[in-house]
This record gives structure tokens, C-alpha cells and sequence, in this order.
């Protein structure tokens, strides 16, 4: 069906028969008038039709008007209604961009990927599944930045997160920025259910809040917090003296990444390697369902620039008709000159 936006915009429908009837004829113009030739043949036109007692050019310019109205009441094209599924929760993906999370340790289809490369694939699908969830990117290293505020627009974020290289925010860690940043978007969003995973490989090592704090500041906002620590827990490397087994996660601070999650009403979870991600988000999507209730929505589509292009086509018309019956416009009359 067709809605009319602004259905008010038609009250204007009679102001040009009313400045006619009422209004006293304008006075002739002086030497220094501005010269309008389209308007003042158009108006020649409407004074000979009423001589001659036609009415095209006044038919024609009352429906110019009318698809003007039209086009400024904002009509809109209502398709049929849709079910969208809708949770009420507001989910925020804080991840980790920092320097480190370009360490290839983790297993990526078959071969070593480094530690973001692994996230993005598996948070891209968990993204995928959260139907009916705001979702919110939060991309921090040195700084923490808001990539994505809260939508609906499960691929647009999702896009975004794939987008993402490591370094891009700065080669340190700041854990407690990013958890501030997002409990200050979570906030403004004003939904009962706001959560928070944090998926990082590292301590704290930048940042102007210490992510503790930044942990009791959530709790007091009513916001979990969801930590995950990614990294190997060992792996062999080849050096001068041989081979040796090495710990790639050593700088991983779990203990505090397990405080943040129990302050908040959360839950710290460890992924060594990308089987072990992917049943930690299965268990996300376990512990925070995303079976709710149903919204219905009618796709929108604007119509305006269809009047708006007749109009547009009518007035060119009336001027190809007026220069073949009248000849060329003609040219101004400059100031004292007769």
C-alpha cells in the first residue's frame, strides 16, 4: 500500500488559486528587476489562455503543483509485513588487535593461522547465528575504537571484523579502555540483557583505566562480561640449538581476564586452538539464547522521485512546446536601454 509520510503537505494544495483570487496583480517591474524569462512566459501563457479561454497552461501548472505536493509529503511504498526475530539484547565483540595476536599459533584449515586470523573466522560465524541481537565492534591495541555501534546489521558488522589487521590500533594491549568503551555504548543503549565477549591474548599494557576498574564500573552498569583468552598453551620451534617447546602465551593474564568475568556475572573461558574456540562460542550462544520474541516490521520503499521526475518532465515538455510555437526565448532587456 501507499503511505503518505507528510499527508499535512496538501493543505498547501489551494495557496496558488488563493494568491491568484486575492492577492492585487504584482506591479510592473522596474529597470533594476531581476529577468526571469521562463516565469514571465509562463505567466504570458496562463493570461493568453484566459483571453482566448483555454486552460492548458493553468491545468498543466496546477498538476506540476500537485506532483510537487506529492513528491514533498514523502510518499512511501508499504511492503508486506515481515516477523523479525528480536531478543532485546544488546551484544558488544570487543577483540584484540594488538601486536601479538599476529602470532601464527593456532590451527587455521589444516595449516598454522596467526591468532586473529582464526577469531575473525569463528566470531564471523557466531555473528552470523545471533538473529535478533544489537551487535556492536570494538577494535583495541594501544587504543581502543569503536568499528561498529550497536545494529541489527549482522553483516555489516561481521564485514568489518574481517577487516580488521593487527596493529591497526597500536602495538600494546588496552584491556580496560576497550571494556570502558563498550559499557559506554552498552549503556546508551538502554537494553535490559547487555553483554560484552572479550577476546584478547595478552596483559594489559596501555590505556588509561586498568581493566579491573573498568570490570566494576560494568557490574555497576549491569553489563556480563564474557573473556576469552586466546593462544597456544605450547609449540616447537626450531632454533640454533634444535628444537624446543615454547609457551607463545605466557604475556596472557588470565587472572585478571577470570576477575573481570566473575565481578560482572560472566564466565572466562581459555581457547588454545580453533576447535576449542568454536565450543566456546557454541556455549556463548548456550548461555545467552537468542530465542525471543518476534517484531513485526513493512519494508519501506521512498517514492518521492517518481512525482518529483513527472513534474520534472512536464515543465521540460511545456518548455519544448513553448520555444516551437514562440520561437527562441527572448533576450533581457538591459537597464536604460528601451
Amino acid at each position: 500500500m501507499i503511505h503518505f509520510e507528510w499527508p499535512f503537505i496538501f493543505l498547501l494544495l489551494p495557496v496558488p488559486w488563493l494568491v491568484w483570487r486575492f492577492l492585487p496583480p504584482a506591479e510592473p517591474a522596474g529597470p533594476d528587476a531581476f529577468y526571469a524569462p521562463f516565469v514571465l512566459d509562463m505567466a504570458a501563457d496562463v493570461a493568453a489562455d484566459q483571453k482566448s479561454g483555454s486552460r492548458g497552461a493553468a491545468v498543466l501548472l496546477s498538476i506540476v503543483w500537485v506532483l510537487l505536493l506529492c513528491s514533498a509529503s514523502r510518499p512511501q511504498w508499504l511492503g508486506e509485513p515481515v516477523e523479525m526475530p528480536e531478543t532485546g539484547r544488546s551484544l558488544m565483540l570487543a577483540v584484540d588487535v594488538s601486536g601479538s595476536m599476529e602470532t601464527p599459533d593456532l590451527d587455521l584449515e589444516g595449516s598454522r593461522g596467526t591468532r586473529l586470523d582464526v577469531v575473525k573466522q569463528v566470531a564471523g560465524n557466531f555473528l552470523e547465528r545471533r538473529t535478533g541481537d544489537r551487535l556492536g565492534l570494538v577494535l583495541f591495541g594501544t587504543r581502543a575504537y569503536l568499528q561498529a555501534p550497536l545494529t541489527f546489521d549482522r553483516k555489516t558488522v561481521k564485514r568489518l571484523l574481517d577487516e580488521a589487521e593487527t596493529g591497526i590500533a597500536g602495538k600494546k594491549t588496552a584491556i580496560g579502555d576497550a571494556i570502558g568503551l563498550a559499557v559506554k555504548r552498552l549503556r546508551k543503549s538502554h537494553d535490559t540483557d547487555a553483554v560484552l565477549i572479550l577476546i584478547t591474548d595478552g596483559a594489559n599494557t596501555a590505556g588509561a583505566v586498568t581493566p579491573r576498574r573498568a570490570a566494576e564500573l560494568a557490574a555497576q552498569a549491569g553489563i556480563r562480561i564474557y573473556t576469552i583468552g586466546v593462544g597456544a598453551r605450547e609449540i616447537m620451534v626450531r632454533d640454533f640449538f634444535g628444537t624446543r617447546r615454547v609457551n607463545p602465551s605466557a604475556d596472557l593474564d588470565e587472572d585478571t581476564l577470570r576477575y573481570i568475568a566473575s565481578v560482572t556475572g560472566g564466565k572466562y573461558f581459555r581457547a588454545t586452538d580453533r576447535k576449542s574456540l568454536e565450543e566456546i562460542y557454541h556455549e556463548l550462544d548456550r548461555l545467552e539464547p537468542v530465542e525471543a520474541g518476534n517484531r513485526i516490521v513493512r519494508p519501506v520503499t521512498s517514492l518521492f522521485w517518481w512525482p518529483l521526475a513527472v513534474a520534472l518532465f512536464l515543465t521540460i515538455l511545456w518548455s519544448v512546446f513553448h520555444i516551437f510555437r514562440h520561437g527562441m526565448l527572448p533576450k533581457p532587456v538591459r537597464p536604460g536601454r528601451r
